[in-house]
């Protein structure tokens, strides 16, 4: 009954312009910060440690600005993913650095999308894949019912999903292989034996180590990119950046470098709520030269 009726909403809403669902989403931000003291807690304290804000009155400001964004992520997926593909991808007015993706596809040996939770993230890969076939690493939700409405959503165009698990690490592999992309949360934390410590703001946070491996092995071209919300629902700006990998020296602490880079461009639209810095079940807590 609950899956029924989540469905139906989840259709209404979908049926709203992008700009009635970002409105609902600042107030169902603010909402959820007040409602959560654990939320609220979380978000302060991750954007504080990342040292961004100037003065006081700056980190508020930004502070502010997050609670309402993180909601318009929850709201705008009814829209992204219940309109029809090309109005979705009709809402990018602006991709910046369209080139890195013309001289990746010139190598033939793959990209790899690190897209980390910034900005609408669930674009990105609808947009690329107008370009290029794309092979997207994600978690199944608790919900099995939910599964359902997300595949719908993501898997259009040329996006394919795979599960984070055994299985979609090889078709990951194989992608890159024929020649086509990929695409990872970067900033995601990853479970026990998948990730190793590395310093993201300042502070060590469990970071995955499959980007490193799936790039070192297929010498595929590794882009940073993040899709940047535009005001009163006008649309999406995409950004797109190279990355160049050192294997000669750890991996992740270079990918969290990168992630801090393009996360000063857009700081209110990180996911500063989200639990970065937990320790998975499994896996030591970082000693103070855990990154170095």
């Amino acid at each position: 009954m609950f899956a029924f009726l989540f469905k139906t909403v989840f259709r209404l809403l979908a049926l709203l312009p992008l700009s009635a669902l970002h409105s609902l989403g600042a107030l169902l931000g603010r909402l959820t910060y007040a409602a959560s003291a654990q939320y609220a807690a979380r978000t302060r304290e991750n954007l504080r440690q990342a040292g961004l804000t100037a003065d006081e009155a700056q980190y508020q400001n930004v502070l502010s600005a997050t609670i309402a964004e993180a909601g318009k992520s929850i709201t705008e997926l009814a829209w992204i993913w219940g309109r029809p593909y090309d109005k979705v991808v009709g809402k990018v007015r602006e991709f910046i650095g369209l080139e890195h993706i013309v001289a990746a596809q010139a190598r033939g040996k793959g990209i790899i999308f690190l897209t980390p939770h910034l900005g609408c993230f669930e674009i990105s890969a609808l947009y690329a894949a107008q370009r290029v076939p794309i092979t997207v690493l994600y978690r199944p939700p608790k919900l099995g019912w939910l599964e359902g409405v997300m595949r719908g959503g993501r898997e259009r165009g040329q996006v394919k999903l795979a599960k984070a698990d055994v299985s979609g690490v090889r078709l990951l592999y194989k992608a890159l292989k024929r020649g086509e992309a990929v695409g990872l949360l970067p900033d995601q934390v990853p479970s026990q034996g998948e990730g190793e410590w590395a310093d993201f703001f300042g502070r060590p946070a469990y970071t995955m180590t499959l980007a490193g491996r799936l790039a070192e092995s297929s010498n595929a071209t590794v882009l940073i990119a993040y899709s940047e919300r535009l005001p009163h629902g006008q649309g999406y700006v995409i950004h797109v950046e190279p990355l160049a990998l050192d294997f000669t020296a750890p991996v992740p602490p270079q990918i969290n470098a990168a992630l801090e880079h393009v996360i000063r461009a857009c700081p209110a639209q990180y996911l500063w709520s989200y639990n970065r810095y937990k320790i998975p079940r499994g896996v030591s807590a970082p000693t103070p030269h855990s990154s170095l």
